[in-house]
């Protein structure tokens, strides 16, 4: 997945903005530290700075995916049994 497009004289066309998901998924991968993060900037066409930059955010907002209430809000079942006969037919 390259997230440039090289065009004449070495100028590089951005041909699509890098989504949250696309920078955590850098970010993670310079995290497990299975390749140099050179390595990884050559294969995604991504400056390096830039993901050391998201390693370094990814890493200092990871907790607050865990705090907070995330659960769903239980179903009364009770309160509303005619829309749910209703659903059913």
């Amino acid at each position: 997945m390259l997230c440039h497009e090289k065009r004449g004289n070495n100028e590089r066309k951005q041909i699509e903005d890098i989504t949250g998901k696309q920078k955590a998924m850098f970010a993670l991968e310079t995290v497990k530290g299975t390749k140099a993060i050179n390595e990884i900037a050559k294969e995604y066409a991504v400056h390096p700075t830039r993901l050391s930059q998201w390693k370094k955010d990814f890493l200092e907002n990871a907790g607050s995916l865990f705090e907070g209430k995330r659960r769903p809000e239980p179903v009364n079942t009770q309160s509303e049994p005619d829309s749910l006969y209703v659903k059913i037919a």
